[in-house]
């Protein structure tokens, strides 16, 4: 599973990560989860409000923190 956290650098984007991580550690997932801040490499998710949650390829959440349990259905 590749994760990918959008966002230039606000403290909503740095709290996705955390939690993302969090429960990546929680599930035991094995998945490779990167950092994406420039701003034309966002926008080529058409992702126009960070931060982004990206599950595979594929945009999960814009523009919020979701809780936990949340992104733990995003992930299985």
């Amino acid at each position: 599973m590749e994760i990918r956290i959008l966002g230039t650098g606000c403290p909503k984007c740095h709290k996705l990560e955390e939690e993302t991580r969090q429960v990546v550690a929680e599930m035991g997932l094995e998945c490779s989860i990167e950092k994406v801040t420039e701003l034309k490499d966002i926008m080529s998710y058409g992702v126009m409000l960070t931060p982004a949650l990206v599950v595979d390829g594929e945009v999960k959440v814009v523009g919020k923190v979701p809780a936990r349990e949340e992104i733990r259905k995003l992930l299985v």
